[in-house]
């Protein structure tokens, strides 16, 4: 009896790649960036994805630090599968330290090996800022594009949020800035600056961040609601709830609701996890950004507009696979030969 053997695999390799190479293969690609992000949120919508929960680690004697680990498959043309792994130690910034470390891995779609493991900070960053702006402007039309913004947190994120905001043309007549620690909206206000941004207030209260903005945007580490004075709101901003946790459910119920992935954002005690437990129901959620750009949800013009991203590892992986080839196509691909060793069944 003869039997056909089967088709050998090549042999698995395994590259690392640094946050300098990230960094250098994102850096002045914004535009593009967001429009991968907008194509990846299509394919999530049309099921061209796997993105389980998110799973916390949290430890009992650390109650403000977590790690997170974000599986997630994403189909399309260049499919991939793979995992985020990222910390949140918040006492890190005291330290010296930034706040979140992140390594990404990415596995091969049709074998399942892992072949490459990547810095991430900056890949997170990346695809975070990338969502808001692809919110900004979708989420603008119909109503006057917003003259005024204001960061409430000013570490890393709101960094990435405005250099992406500006690469993609926004300009701002006025900036505010908030934070509980002044030395961080300090060394904000003087980033803002030497980047050529227009004049910059840092407020001391977040009412009148609020109250003197167009465009809002929360960049926290908040665990739970701090922002509850639904009449702040009255001007009917463009709300950018990045950190999830900042706003009561009496200002969410008050608002038209969007967001990345509805089962994913009503969980965790996020903002809108709690008006749903408050309320009962979910029809406070207007739908989607993906519903926005497909053009089957209609934003209003004269409500305020919250905009809430529970963060997809699916992003993750669309972002790290780009970052990949990029760095493959240069040459510059870090391979460790030797990473897989016990390549034969038996021996």
């Amino acid at each position: 009896m003869t039997t056909t053997p089967h088709p050998t695999a090549p042999t698995p390799s395994f590259a690392v790649i640094p946050g300098n190479q990230v960094q250098r293969a994102l850096t002045g690609r914004a535009r593009e960036i967001v429009d991968l992000v907008e194509a990846t949120y299509r394919l999530h919508g049309d099921g061209n994805s796997v993105n389980p929960p998110s799973y916390f680690l949290k430890f009992p004697d650390r109650p403000t630090s977590r790690i997170i680990a974000l599986p997630a498959s994403l189909g399309g043309g260049s499919p991939v599968d793979g995992m985020k792994w990222i910390s949140s130690f918040p006492a890190n910034v005291g330290a010296g330290i930034p706040r979140a470390s992140a390594v990404l891995i990415l596995n091969d779609h049709d074998t399942g090996y892992p072949f490459a493991c990547l810095e991430s900070s900056i890949i997170s960053a990346t695809r975070t800022a990338a969502s808001a702006t692809l919110a900004a402007d979708r989420l603008s039309r119909g109503r006057p594009r917003p003259r005024r913004i204001g960061f409430f947190g000013t570490g890393l994120i709101a960094r990435y949020i405005h250099t992406y905001l500006a690469e993609t043309g926004w300009e701002f007549d006025h900036i505010g800035v908030h934070d509980l620690s002044p030395n961080s909206a300090a060394g904000f206000r003087l980033y803002l600056e030497q980047s050529g941004a227009g004049p910059v207030t840092v407020h001391h209260g977040a009412e009148d961040l609020i109250r003197t903005s167009d465009l809002v945007v929360f960049a926290t580490v908040a665990g739970q609601p701090h922002v509850d004075d639904v009449s702040w709101f009255d001007h009917h901003p463009l709300v950018l709830h990045i950190s999830l946790r900042d706003l009561a459910p009496e200002i969410v119920l008050s608002a038209a609701n969007i967001v990345d992935d509805i089962e994913h954002c009503l969980k965790a005690a996020t903002s809108p996890h709690l008006a749903e437990q408050r309320t009962g129901r979910r029809d406070f959620l207007t739908g989607t950004l993906d519903d926005v750009t497909a053009g089957r949800v209609t934003v209003p013009a004269d409500r305020t507009v919250i905009f809430s991203p529970f963060g997809l590892g699916v992003l993750d992986l669309a972002v790290g696979r780009y970052v990949y080839d990029e760095v493959a196509r240069a040459g510059e691909l870090r391979r460790v030969d030797d990473f897989f060793h016990e390549l034969r069944r038996h021996g």
